[in-house]
């Protein structure tokens, strides 16, 4: 981190001192929106007790949709979420052991990955188990990734775009594509397909995700062919909560939610692809997966 080259943004700016001048406006401490159970994650991620999720503040991209925008895109307001490996260490710990979740779930933990190893190292000798799961927008570095083989167990990268220039657009990302896919690819190198547990809650393995976008602009048809192409063992979680939320309200493509012949085409493709493992989300999703974190207490406003 003293030039910085966690993600393959690489913008080299030295963060042990605490220099926040880099894309995603982040020192050498890990700052963090929330710690909580989520229940709104994958069925076999969530399970019963609910995923151990760990949100991180700021961000690698600038996505005009996201419906976390008030902590990754909100550099300045989230200095005050600034804290240390040791007391996250404890939050992950204590959930595990009174919430019974079935897993750690770090979100956005891109530009974390050192404060996110350091928590595990913290949190192992105080009896932390349960599977780690690197829940990212896909755009890592090869590097980074490197680091995580044996670390991580379970791999939920969202696989954003097929086209850079609309990546470029929506999310601030010109070269989105062959990084997203290479990281993807070394994730299933480490992790492979998804195993379960005798309750049907992943133990191990890569699940993508893919949210469809109104006029195909996430490009549905060759990222889900891409994935086929890699494996068709791949687990697939294919999104239709997509809500015209922060900045894409004054981008007309982007300004409403998906069709149902959208969602239809999107599961055919599936189907034609022989992906077979997976989950569909139904397209009034997006009612029930809109967090808050400027309310007081938990996120999701139906907890």
């Amino acid at each position: 981190m003293a030039e910085c080259d966690l993600c393959p943004r690489k913008c080299g700016v030295n963060r042990l001192l605490n220099d926040t001048g880099g894309y995603c406006h982040s020192g050498n401490a890990p700052i963090v929106a929330a710690v909580c159970e989520h229940l709104g994650e994958e069925p076999a991620i969530s399970g019963d007790n609910g995923s151990g999720t760990v949100f991180f503040s700021n961000c690698n991209l600038r996505c005009a949709f996201c419906q976390n925008h008030q902590i990754s895109q909100d550099y300045e307001n989230q200095q005050k979420n600034l804290t240390d490996c040791q007391t996250l260490a404890r939050q992950i710990v204590d959930l595990q052991n009174t919430k019974g979740v079935h897993n750690i779930n770090f979100v956005s933990p891109s530009h974390f990955v050192p404060q996110m190893l350091r928590t595990l190292i913290e949190a192992i000798p105080m009896g932390l188990r349960v599977p780690v799961v690197y829940n990212t927008n896909a755009y890592d570095s090869l590097e980074t990734l490197y680091e995580l083989d044996g670390v991580v167990d379970i791999y939920l990268p969202d696989l954003k775009f097929a086209n850079n220039e609309w990546a470029r657009q929506i999310s601030g990302c010109k070269d989105y594509v062959s990084h997203a896919r290479a990281a993807i690819r070394e994730m299933f190198r480490q992790v492979g397909r998804v195993r379960y547990n005798a309750e049907g809650i992943a133990e191990r393995g890569l699940i993508v995700r893919h949210l469809i976008l109104p006029d195909d602009l996430a490009g549905s048809k060759e990222s889900l062919k891409w994935i086929a192409d890699l494996s068709t063992e791949i687990t697939v979680s294919l999104m239709a909560q997509y809500y015209p939320c922060h900045r894409a309200l004054d981008m007309p493509p982007l300004a409403r939610t998906i069709s149902v012949a959208e969602y239809r085409t999107a599961i055919n493709m599936l189907d034609i692809l022989g992906i077979e493992n997976g989950w569909l989300q139904e397209p009034d999703a997006k009612d029930y997966y809109i967090p808050d974190f400027q309310r007081n207490g938990h996120p999701f406003i139906s907890y």
